[in-house]
């Protein structure tokens, strides 16, 4: 009697690829299209989870780029506070594609965002990535020129790069309506800053279709910008569920909506195109047969066990093309393109540099200090 499933691999198989192996060990649960090469420049972006993978990527020396640098002033201990190195521009966190779509549309110079600052106790804030000056700045005026100044980096970003991770969080959002598009915000008016007014702002669930169509036009408007010349996609799920819920929901069931919507919209899209992957770090920390282990009590967090278990999944795929060579490091100049000397580095500076990656990750596991908007709906709960 033959089946279909007869010839089929144990990762095939649930009781064999989940019941009986290891949750420590996940090397059958990726295989990627494509290397990635010592030269590819990468970008990152996402919600707050993609802030280890960034890291983890700078630490094990892949060539991230890193084009909106800290003054230098700026001491380091403070650098994630303001916003800096935790991705390759100072955009902050990008929870949900509309938003990602929407900062490609603002540096192609077709979008222009609806209330541009938020102010607070005398003191303005970028609306569009509100966390990254902590303490405001002085006036509108000045939001706005710290604005313009990051839109020509993110140009630059999306120019140079050759491959972005991108790392979907959420597809709840908070929005300004307005002409042909809505305004989405990373975080609800009255968080950080601005005043939440009902009659003004608008909650928006994003399905299944919209995810995929902002993806879509996200990357049209990066070709745009890159006069046809293609780039790979690769996309991650952040398993951190939703901190609170607007949509009326359980947060449970809120939560499993979301990430469904956000895993089938990812699978959808790298099923469709060679240049798309998918990265399934939303899985390995999930996974059933973890029960749990890789979650902090408060079930939210990612233990820095999870995060290493996903970053060596990810990087057991890539480490022959990767780390076989010296001098690798992040790319901090914005004209390094990393062969083994770096445009007027030495490969000891490059080192120092992907060493002093691998403190902030390890600094970052031990306090699990992720910049995380999100996360500051909990002040607001009962």
């Amino acid at each position: 009697m033959t089946s279909p499933y007869s010839a089929l691999p144990s990762r095939a198989f649930w009781r064999k690829a989940v019941v009986e192996a290891s949750p420590f060990d996940q090397s059958d649960l990726y295989q990627p299209k494509w290397k990635i090469s010592p030269e590819t420049k990468i970008a990152t972006a996402g919600s707050c989870f993609a802030q280890h993978i960034t890291s983890h990527l700078r630490a094990h020396r892949f060539n991230v780029l890193d084009l909106e640098r800290p003054p230098f002033s700026l001491a380091e201990e403070h650098h994630q506070r303001f916003g800096f190195s935790l991705y390759s521009c100072r955009y902050g966190n990008i929870y949900t594609a509309q938003q990602l779509l929407q900062l490609a549309q603002e540096a192609r110079g077709r979008f222009q965002p609806q209330e541009p600052a938020w102010e607070r106790d005398g003191r303005w804030f970028d609306a569009q990535r509100p966390g990254v000056e902590p303490e405001g700045l002085d006036s509108a005026d000045a939001v706005r020129e710290h604005r313009h100044h990051h839109l020509t980096r993110v140009r630059l970003m999306f120019k140079r790069m050759d491959l972005f991770i991108f790392t979907l969080g959420l597809t709840e959002a908070w929005v300004r309506p307005g002409g042909l598009q809505d305004t989405v915000y990373p975080t609800a008016p009255g968080t950080i800053a601005g005043q939440f007014e009902p009659q003004r702002y608008a909650f928006r669930n994003y399905g299944c279709a919209s995810v995929i169509q902002a993806l879509q036009s996200f990357r049209r408007v990066v070709l745009s910008l890159r006069r046809g010349r293609s780039f790979q996609m690769l996309l991650t799920v952040s398993p951190v569920p939703l901190t609170a819920t607007a949509s009326g929901d359980h947060v449970l069931a809120a939560t499993t909506y979301s990430k469904a919507v956000l895993r089938a919209a990812a699978g959808d899209l790298a099923a469709g195109s060679e240049a798309i992957d998918y990265f399934p770090s939303y899985e390995i920390i999930t996974n059933q047969a973890a029960r749990g282990v890789f979650y902090e009590a408060n079930l939210r967090s990612v233990r820095s066990q999870g995060v290493s278990v996903a970053m060596d999944t990810f990087l057991e795929a890539h480490r022959s093309e990767a780390l076989n060579r010296n001098g690798l490091g992040a790319d901090t100049s914005p004209g390094a393109t990393m062969p083994t000397r770096v445009r007027g580095k030495s490969a000891s500076r490059v080192r120092r540099q992907g060493q002093r990656a691998q403190r902030q990750t390890n600094q970052r596991q031990r306090s699990g200090d992720l910049q995380c908007e999100e996360a500051l709906l909990e002040a607001f709960g009962p």
